[in-house]
């Protein structure tokens, strides 16, 4: 006979063991919902814009875009991108702010430098666990950059867009309560119904007959119920049967 499942056996060993699929859920998903709101602590992200764009020389061409100027300043970003994460700008913003109590290098890991493909607008992110802090630190850097890359550069191309307002009350980018919950629920389910499976795997235990034709192959002829202890004691104290049933006991006794 044929061990593999079909469908409907694979549903029964689901529902079989539906109780411990659902503790597991449970437990995951209350794990998750514990380690965001009390253990990790919330992140947030301040940015601003700044536009590399040179500045016209003269009146007679303002107003006149020069594509060649536009290609060379979208060149440019991706060099200013590594001028800004580094420790000559940064050395300069830790002087300027040392009620930070933060370093040139920790700077350099909480700041992100981005650009869209094709245009001259940089913006510079920075993380960090207040918002108040995380627009300060984004504005100061950006401050110091353009105020620096002329002296790198050679050129006056940089100015700034948009600052970063401390005044918001933005929500954290981290962590993302439905995002770690989600994750919790799926993944619980798989480990349940694997522990499931595996639990039936190891289970070689036969209770019905059913079992019998599933795992031997062979017809079943009779059964022995299962007698309970309360039956058995009823059985032998004849003051705990029925009246009915006692005189069937009485009449069978010598």
């Amino acid at each position: 006979m044929s061990n593999e499942l079909e469908l409907r056996d694979y549903l029964r060993i689901i529902r079989k063991r539906y109780k411990l699929i659902v503790f597991i859920v449970v437990v995951a998903c209350a794990a998750a919902a514990l380690v965001s709101y009390v253990w990790m602590e919330p992140v947030y992200v301040a940015s601003t814009k700044l536009i590399v764009n040179k500045k016209f020389e003269s009146s007679a061409s303002e107003g006149q875009l020069d594509l060649s100027t536009v290609n060379l300043n979208i060149r440019l970003i991706d060099t200013y991108k590594e001028i800004i994460k580094t420790t000559a700008i940064m050395n300069d913003v830790v002087a300027n702010h040392p009620e930070w109590g933060l370093s040139a290098e920790a700077l350099i890991q909480r700041v992100r430098v981005s650009s869209v493909n094709n245009t001259q607008v940089m913006t510079v992110s920075v993380q960090d666990h207040s918002y108040e802090r995380a627009a300060a630190i984004a504005n100061a850097v950006s401050e110091v950059f353009i105020r620096k890359i002329p002296e790198y550069m050679q050129v006056d191309n940089v100015s700034l867009l948009a600052s970063a307002d401390p005044s918001k009350r933005p929500a954290p980018v981290s962590p993302n309560v439905k995002l770690n919950f989600m994750i919790a629920f799926v993944v619980s389910v798989l480990i349940g119904i694997g522990l499931a499976f595996l639990l039936e795997y190891l289970d070689d235990t036969i209770r019905t007959d059913k079992d019998v034709e599933r795992y031997l192959g062979i017809p079943t002829l009779s059964m022995v119920p299962r007698v309970e202890i309360s039956e058995t004691q009823s059985r032998k104290n004849p003051e705990y049967l029925s009246p009915g049933r006692e005189k069937h006991v009485e009449a069978r006794i010598p």
